[in-house]
């Protein structure tokens, strides 16, 4: 497994990590058993950057990520996240100075550990100054119970202004082929500070595995039923789209996924990929992916292909906290 450096202040870490998220909640009908297993294979695999949050399945995937860390903590670089929370029924975002020292605590006791190795501000709280939000998670560095900070879905400026309080060593957003707007600002403030960039849904949200070429190829109850790209309209015109992934992957002698996670890899050097399955087999798949070497007209020409896609990539409630 290739290695890269979560920015200047982080460790070094497998290239393409594991996403959690989809272990507790999401996508599929899930399996705690199973779950551990996948993260055992992922672990034996050399697939040590793990990521959770505190959100998914309200606490339930760190308490399932905790589990299957007995024994093998020091294997790992462990991510987890706070800040979006359930009330009254809504999801709301709180990032006061209080709220940070709480759920650090709240998820610590749950993955059974002393310390978080990444600790990431969910999304940006709109009522709370990001500088009071990472000073807060600094004094968590301070008192041993989080190594390195980030922020998730953050806006250019705001990283700026939350690295200038405390170094950050990442930035998490979504970024795949189909998924594209950190190319510029967001990338360009990476580079200048030394900060990785963790793409999340890099394989957007499995559409660009070519498994799902309409609505009814999602069980019911997906999350994904929400989102308005996946609406049956948006599919539909969507879908032409994967000819020119599948033409590539014939092209190197890979699987769709595969080629998807190497062109995001391919993007800049500091961006990470934590590509998230329930499979034992698409794990297994998705890093192998890491072998998989694109040309430069063979990246010019997927981005291309997906330049324009049809829908928005959240429901209208969740965009409204995204890249603030």
């Amino acid at each position: 497994m290739k290695h890269r450096k979560l920015g200047a202040v982080g460790p070094e870490v497998p290239e393409l990590g594991y996403g959690c998220m989809g272990l507790s909640s999401g996508y599929t009908e899930t399996d705690d058993a199973a779950a551990v297993k996948t993260i055992h294979r992922a672990i034996d695999l050399g697939v040590t950057h793990l990521d959770s949050a505190d959100a998914y399945g309200a606490g339930h995937n760190e308490t399932v990520v905790g589990t299957a860390l007995r024994g093998r903590r020091d294997e790992v670089t462990l991510a987890t996240k706070f800040g979006q929370l359930t009330k009254d029924g809504q999801q709301i975002v709180c990032a006061t100075p209080e709220y940070v020292k709480e759920a650090c605590d709240a998820s610590l006791a749950r993955l059974g550990i002393d310390t978080i190795d990444l600790y990431y501000a969910h999304r940006i709280d709109p009522n709370v100054p990001v500088e009071e939000t990472v000073g807060a998670m600094s004094e968590l560095v301070a008192e041993g119970k989080v190594r390195w900070l980030g922020l998730s879905e953050a806006a250019p400026d705001t990283v700026r202004r939350g690295h200038a309080v405390h170094p950050l060593a990442a930035v998490q957003a979504e970024f795949s082929l189909w998924t594209r707007f950190a190319e510029d600002e967001h990338f360009g403030v990476c580079d200048e500070l030394d900060i990785a960039f963790v793409a999340y849904a890099p394989l957007g949200r499995g559409f660009l595995s070519g498994t799902i070429k309409s609505a009814g190829d999602m069980r019911e109850g997906d999350r994904r039923h929400a989102h308005p790209r996946f609406s049956a309209e948006n599919i539909d015109t969507n879908v032409s789209k994967i000819d020119t992934l599948n033409d590539v992957a014939v092209e190197v002698g890979a699987s769709p996924s595969q080629v998807a996670l190497a062109w995001v890899l391919a993007s800049r050097p500091f961006i990470h990929a934590i590509p998230g399955t329930t499979s034992i087999a698409h794990l297994e798949e998705n890093l192998n992916a890491a072998d998989v070497t694109l040309t430069a007209e063979q990246v010019a020409r997927l981005a291309d292909a997906f330049a324009v896609v049809a829908g928005d990539r959240y429901p209208p409630g969740a965009a409204k906290k995204l890249q603030l």
